[in-house]
């Protein structure tokens, strides 16, 4: 096993247990609204129910990074791109077309459950009639999402592709992944993900696609201890 990974890999859970200690510490977004204290632009790390960590600590493991507005001039905040993944808190759907992470979660709900639903990933747009035939799986898939924890840290720069926030993005999920290297933090017999059709979900152990074949950069890891102390010391 790579001993610079696991060395990395505990230094990254360390500041991440730290970032759960700030206000607003782990939540759900089932219990979230935008009225809650998000940051306007921020990382987030998703964990899940029975995904822990077995080579690097106890604890739960991350199994999603993601962040927001990395055009140039995007106006999107942290709170919209969660609300995204997270659904419509009324009717309990959501759009999948809108959010990756749905879209991924549901084709492993299809998988596993054996669900019948043909218009899943398969066009970008959709009238009321398909979407009304997929709410029952737009639900569950709003159900499992909204009761993963996750953690939040404020980064407010600039949209852009050279942000702050897609650096360590990306650099975290090339940490995490498990993709074409030897495994470490292995997800349970039972994760839901191996059950996604995207092969870059199954072989990485998360619910991300890009970056999971990438190196990482370490020097990222001093930028993500330094905005946890930073959330830290404006809490």
């Amino acid at each position: 096993m790579d001993s610079q990974r696991i060395e990395d890999l505990k230094r990254f859970y360390s500041a991440i247990d730290r970032l759960s200690t700030c206000p607003g510490g782990a939540r759900t977004l089932a219990s979230g609204s935008g009225r809650l204290d998000w940051p306007q632009r921020g990382v987030y790390f998703f964990m899940e129910d029975g995904e822990v960590r077995s080579d690097t600590g106890a604890g739960p493991r991350v199994v999603r990074v993601g962040t927001h507005a990395l055009r140039p001039n995007s106006g999107t905040k942290l709170w919209t791109r969660l609300s995204q993944h997270r659904g419509q808190a009324q009717s309990g759907g959501g759009n999948h077309r809108g959010s990756i992470f749905r879209l991924i979660v549901g084709t492993a709900l299809i998988a596993r459950n054996g669900h019948a639903c043909a218009t899943w990933d398969v066009e970008k747009s959709a009238n009321p009639k398909i979407r009304a035939a997929e709410l029952a799986l737009e639900r569950e898939v709003s159900r499992f999402i909204g009761a993963m924890p996750l953690v939040s840290m404020g980064v407010n720069d600039e949209p852009g592709p050279g942000s702050l926030r897609g650096y360590i993005e990306r650099n975290a999920i090339a940490l995490l992944s498990n993709y074409g290297r030897q495994a470490a933090d292995m997800p349970s017999a039972g994760w839901l993900g191996h059950h996604c059709d995207r092969e870059r979900v199954r072989k990485s152990g998360l619910w991300n696609s890009n970056h999971v074949d990438e190196m990482y950069d370490r020097n990222f890891l001093s930028c993500l201890e330094d905005q946890v102390l930073v959330m830290g010391q404006t809490a």
